[in-house]
C-alpha cells in the first residue's frame, strides 16, 4: 500500500547511439506516475549534447541507455551469474573488471551486453555535472523488454529506430540485429499513445526506473549507481516513514487530547454532581437536626400529635364499674425518675394513668378488658393494686399506652 509514496514518481530516460564515426543520435522522455497513472511529461529526439538536457528537464533522476560504438553484445545458452571464467569464455583474454556487464536472460538464451567502465563512466560524469543523479544504465535494446506488453505491435518480429527482434510464441527473445537503415513498418504507440520509434529506448529506460518496483529492471551492474539507488529508495522510505509515524502520533495526540477533554467534563460533572450531594446532605443534616431539635421541644412539652385526650378520659370513664371509686386521671404525667437525672421537667409522653379504689381487684380487672377493646389502647398494665388501711379499701394505677 505504502509503495506509491516510497517510489520513484518523476524521472527521464536518456539514450545515446554512437556511431561508428563518434557521431551521436541523443533522445529522451521524461515520465511521472500519479494515483497509478503513468504520463508522458516531455518526449524530446535529436539533442545535440548532454548540456541541452537542462533546457527540457528540471527533474533530477535520470536512466541512461547506451548503444552503438564501444558496445559490445554477444549471444550465448543461458547464463545465470556472470564471473570472469564463463566472462572469459565469452569475451576471450577479456579482464571482467574493466567492463560494466549486463546479462539479459530471456527463455534459453542469455544476450550479454558491456561497455568499458571508462567510456561508460564519461556520460555518468557529464549527467552529474549538469545537475542530474544517474540511477540505472542499461545497454543496447534489451530494456524494451519491460515495455513489449504496451506496444502495438502483433507479431513475433518487433521493429524500431535500426533494431529488429524476433520473438518465440512465449515472447523470449531469439535474435537481436540491428540496421540503421531499419525503421518501424507503421506508427508506433504505446498504449493509445503516439512516440516517435526513436524514444522507444529511452522510454524504456525511464520506464523500468519508475515502475523498478513492479518490474525486473535490465541493467548493468554498475556498483556506484545500485548505492545511490539504495540511498534515494532508502530516503523516500525514511521520510514515508517518519511522515507516517508523525501523522500517528498526530492522530494519538488527537485521540488523547479528545479523551482528555471528555474526561475534564465529565470530572467537572462529577465534581458538581458530589458538591450537589454534599450540599443536599448537609441541608438534610440541618434539616434533621432541626427536626429532632423540635420534636425534642414538643417531647418536653408533651404533644403527642394532637389527639383529643378528652374523648379518652371520657371513653375511658364509660367503662368503669360502678365497684370503683376514681382518684385521679393525669394525661401524659410527670415521669419523676427522668426528671430527677435530667434535672428537668419530663413527661410520660402518650401514656394515661389512672389512680381509684376497690374492694377487690375483680372489678379492676374487668375495667381494664373494657379499655383494651379500644383500637386507640396500644397497652395497658396494671403497675400496682394495695390494700389502703386508712380507707379500708384497695387502691390501684393503671397504666394506659395510646
Amino acid at each position: 500500500m505504502l509503495e506509491q509514496y516510497y517510489r520513484i514518481n518523476k524521472a527521464f530516460g536518456v539514450s545515446i547511439e554512437i556511431g561508428s564515426g563518434g557521431d551521436l543520435k541523443m533522445h529522451a522522455c521524461g515520465l511521472s506516475v500519479e494515483k497509478e497513472q503513468l504520463t508522458f511529461d516531455q518526449k524530446i529526439t535529436d539533442l545535440e549534447s548532454i548540456e541541452e538536457l537542462k533546457k527540457h528537464f528540471s527533474v533530477k533522476l535520470v536512466a541512461l541507455n547506451l548503444t552503438g560504438k564501444g558496445v559490445l553484445q554477444k549471444q550465448t545458452e543461458l547464463i545465470q551469474t556472470i564471473d570472469q571464467p564463463s566472462f572469459n569464455t565469452i569475451f576471450p583474454n577479456a579482464n571482467i573488471d574493466d567492463f560494466y556487464v549486463q546479462n539479459f536472460r530471456s527463455g534459453t538464451r542469455s544476450f550479454i551486453s558491456i561497455v568499458r567502465k571508462n567510456e561508460a563512466n564519461k556520460w555518468l560524469q557529464a549527467l552529474r555535472e549538469n545537475g542530474y543523479v544517474p540511477l540505472f544504465l542499461s545497454l543496447g535494446p534489451f530494456p524494451v523488454q519491460n515495455i513489449i506488453p504496451q506496444l502495438n505491435n502483433y507479431d513475433s518480429r518487433l521493429i524500431f529506430d535500426g533494431n529488429t527482434i524476433e520473438l518465440d510464441e512465449d515472447g523470449s527473445w531469439l535474435s537481436r540485429s540491428y540496421n540503421e537503415q531499419v525503421n518501424a513498418p507503421f506508427p508506433i504507440k504505446v498504449e493509445s499513445e503516439p512516440i516517435n520509434e526513436q524514444l522507444v529506448l529511452a522510454y524504456a529506460a525511464a520506464f523500468q526506473l519508475i515502475l523498478s518496483d513492479k518490474v525486473e529492471p535490465i541493467v548493468a551492474n554498475v556498483s556506484e549507481l545500485q548505492r545511490i539507488w539504495n540511498e534515494v529508495t532508502s530516503g523516500k522510505r525514511l521520510r514515508v516513514y517518519s511522515a507516517l509515524i508523525l501523522a500517528t502520533f498526530f492522530v494519538l495526540l488527537l485521540i488523547n487530547l479528545e479523551v482528555f477533554s471528555r474526561l475534564v467534563k465529565s470530572n467537572n460533572q462529577l465534581t458538581a454532581q458530589v458538591s450537589q450531594t454534599v450540599q443536599s446532605s448537609v441541608d438534610l443534616q440541618s434539616v434533621n437536626e432541626k427536626v429532632k431539635k423540635k420534636e425534642a421541644l414538643l417531647d418536653l412539652l408533651g404533644w403527642d400529635g394532637g389527639m383529643n385526650k378528652t374523648v379518652l378520659v371520657d371513653q375511658i370513664a364509660s367503662f368503669m364499674p360502678e365497684e370503683i371509686t376514681l382518684d385521679e386521671i393525669s394525661v401524659n404525667p410527670v415521669d419523676i425518675a427522668r426528671s430527677r437525672v435530667q434535672k428537668i421537667l419530663s413527661f410520660n409522653n402518650r401514656q394515661i394513668g389512672v389512680h381509684g379504689f376497690a374492694q377487690n381487684i375483680i372489678p379492676v380487672n374487668e375495667w381494664i378488658a373494657r379499655i383494651k377493646t379500644k383500637p386507640w389502647v396500644k397497652d395497658i398494665q396494671l403497675a400496682s393494686y394495695t390494700y389502703n388501711n386508712e380507707k379500708n379499701t384497695g387502691q390501684f394505677v393503671i397504666d394506659i399506652k395510646y
